[in-house]
């Protein structure tokens, strides 16, 4: 079974201003490299990762790539364009020529209209991400779901992966069902979509330090009936995790969410989908 961390993060602090880093995140803003995370991965029997950007700047992404040059770990990068700038399509086909360039993220979360990946005047962009053989990671919450429907649906050929499951509501949530019901239907709707895959990953932040198995199984397991061991791709989030809890905790309840595939379904769940998603070479 080849395991893959598809989705991971490293940053320096003098690289970038890492805004999103303040309360209640003060607790990770220091630097995070190689040198934290491998005797994790070595630990846990991790062949390598996708390594994803954290900052909507173009610097960023030069970091990550000069982060994966020199770290054997890293099998592929997720970097970020100026979807909105005019020479997109220019920044695309660059960063597609970059090699362990696999996929690009516009971090939606930070943008206030859930609907603004839906410009017209990004269509050229995401023709050149399907040109360019790219991936769209959509870091997103469930009042962002309807439009990554319709973008799906608009463009099926471009591969698409939700990240963190789209951040349901975990803690919030507890006492509060309605919010769970809207966030599976909208999930639901996109699993039929074939081009949508979907992260197994970042739920722990969501359930915040006080969590329970309890509290995060039920989630796990929506998405892991709904996507499928095809199109379910495990990843830990690290070190954005580790504000709730271990890498340990996260192996933990994943074996738990998985119990019951066989053997082939799990390692495809734990490895094989990302290699497939991310066209890597393990």
């Amino acid at each position: 079974m080849l395991r893959i961390d598809a989705h991971q993060h490293y940053w320096t602090l003098g690289r970038s201003d890492y805004a999103w880093m303040a309360a209640p995140h003060a607790a990770i803003r220091r630097d995070f490299m190689p040198v934290d995370l491998e005797p994790l991965l070595q630990r846990s029997d991790i062949a390598g990762t996708v390594l994803v950007q954290a900052d909507a700047t173009a610097r960023e992404t030069d970091f990550l790539l000069e982060v994966a040059a020199a770290a054997p770990s890293v099998l592929g990068v997720v970097g970020w364009v100026d979807f909105a700038a005019a020479d997109a399509v220019v920044q695309v086909e660059r960063r597609a020529a970059q090699a362990p360039i696999r996929g690009l993220r516009p971090m939606l979360e930070f943008i206030d209209d859930p609907d603004w990946i839906l410009q017209p005047a990004f269509d050229p962009v995401f023709r050149a991400m399907i040109r360019c053989g790219l991936r769209f990671d959509a870091l997103i919450h469930p009042p962002h779901l309807p439009a990554i429907l319709k973008l799906a649906q608009r463009h099926p050929d471009l591969p698409i992966v939700i990240d963190h499951g789209a951040k349901p509501k975990i803690a919030a949530w507890r006492d509060q069902r309605g919010g769970a019901e809207v966030w599976g239907g909208g999930l639901r709707a996109l699993a039929a979509c074939q081009n949508v895959w979907c992260k197994l990953s970042g739920l722990l932040t969501e359930a915040g330090r006080d969590w329970q198995a309890a509290d995060l199984l039920p989630y796990m397991i929506v998405l892991r009936d709904l996507f499928g061991p095809q199109r379910l791709i495990w990843g830990s989030d690290w070190p954005v995790m580790t504000l709730a809890g271990s890498y340990a905790d996260w192996l933990d309840l994943t074996a738990q969410a998985l119990h019951g595939l066989t053997p082939d379904e799990e390692a495809a769940v734990r490895g094989g989908n990302a290699l497939r998603f991310y066209g890597l070479q393990g």
